[in-house]
């Protein structure tokens, strides 16, 4: 595929797979609940308008994301569905929310006021959501406090209260006290403010809480990390079958055999016990090759594994192909995916970088051009 695609390194996105996930978890979630796609941070370093597009396609009805550049670059690239910004955002950056009709999580009377003066000035009313803050602790506002901002919003008729959410800190979890906690606290809450106000939209389950909580369905459920094919943990329910739709690919750009005694990358903490076979993979942590993977990692070649020796570097890493039998210039490496029988999955990445896989998708830069296939 290396000597096809003609790239140093790419991540290839199957967006037949990103279809696959969303139908399957569209059909967890039933027909009683919209699936809105959660595509921030670049989709999960999946690419957001190819994902956004695709996820919209095979029955998502809306899009989330994290900032209100993600939600103008959908709408620049000709996306036309609702798009809920649910990050934190500043009453300076009003003006392109409203400029390209983007539903805001509104937190702060200061942003509202701010909100509202751009919606005015523009002729429109603006779709809003509140967040309620049942135990993140990051945003949104307390259960105790919510019925009296709601009733501060109504003071502003360009804006229309059209959702309710919170989020979960621990539906990933095998215990999942914590989050029924959280889902009670909210019920209630929000219980209380539709006794008061119209409010179409009740939303909270994640990518864990769609797999494992169908309690906490509602309206409407905004899975992320499972749209890409990837479980939120080794603690939620497999039954849902996710297909990984990324695959990281570098290619061999030299190798050299050498002596005993000689060490490898900086830090010198790679040194040979033996003649050792060693490739150069022209890819690194400038292209999201995270650096814990320094002398632990493995990439496959040739269907086989060979491990990352030395630190990795900005540019390129090198592995031991010592065992692996004709390994030449241009072979396809793959990081990320499957080559032959064997897979390396962000799963595997992750645990050996010290992280969870969500980061492993994420930190992938754009130097590792986006290939798209199916779709």
């Amino acid at each position: 595929m290396s000597k096809q695609i003609k790239l140093t390194n790419y991540a290839l996105i199957d967006l037949d797979a990103i279809a696959h996930n969303v139908a399957a978890l569209k059909q967890r979630v039933g027909s009683g609940t919209e699936l809105w796609a959660v595509v921030k941070a670049n989709a999960y370093g999946h690419g957001i308008v190819p994902v956004a597009r695709t996820a919209l396609s095979a029955g998502a009805t809306r899009l989330a994301v994290a900032r209100i550049a993600e939600g103008v670059a959908l709408r620049r690239a000709g996306v036309t569905a609702p798009i809920l910004v649910m990050g934190y955002h500043t009453p300076a950056e009003t003006e392109a929310a409203i400029a390209h009709d983007l539903t805001m999580t509104v937190n702060d009377e200061a942003f509202v006021r701010a909100l509202a003066e751009q919606a005015r000035d523009a002729g429109v009313q603006a779709q809003v959501h509140v967040k309620v803050d049942t135990g993140m602790g990051r945003f949104g506002r307390l259960p105790d406090e919510l019925l009296s901002f709601l009733e501060r919003l109504t003071h502003y008729p360009q804006l229309a209260l059209e959702g309710l959410w919170t989020h979960f800190a621990t539906a990933d979890e095998a215990d999942k006290t914590f989050a029924r906690k959280q889902f009670a606290m909210f019920r209630y809450a929000a219980f209380l403010a539709r006794d008061k106000f119209e409010i179409p939209y009740l939303h909270v389950a994640n990518s864990a809480a769609i797999l494992d909580m169908p309690e906490t369905h509602l309206d409407a459920a905004r899975p992320g990390i499972a749209i890409y094919g990837l479980y939120p943990s080794a603690e939620v329910s497999a039954d849902v079958a996710l297909r990984p739709a990324l695959t990281l690919v570098s290619h061999v750009g030299r190798v050299r055999t050498l002596p005993p005694g000689a060490s490898v990358s900086y830090g010198r903490i790679f040194i040979a016990q033996k003649r050792t076979r060693v490739a150069l993979l022209p890819i690194g942590y400038g292209d999201g090759v995270h650096r814990l993977l320094s002398n632990r990692g493995q990439v496959l070649i040739r269907g086989r594994r060979a491990r990352i020796i030395g630190r990795v570097c900005m540019d390129n890493i090198m592995v031991d192909v010592t065992d692996v039998d004709g390994v030449q210039e241009e072979d396809e490496a793959v990081l990320i995916g499957r080559q032959g029988e064997d897979r390396i999955s962000a799963e595997e990445v992750a645990t050996c970088a010290q992280t969870i896989n969500y980061e492993v998708t994420t930190s992938l830069l754009p130097r590792a051009t986006r290939v798209y296939i199916g779709g």
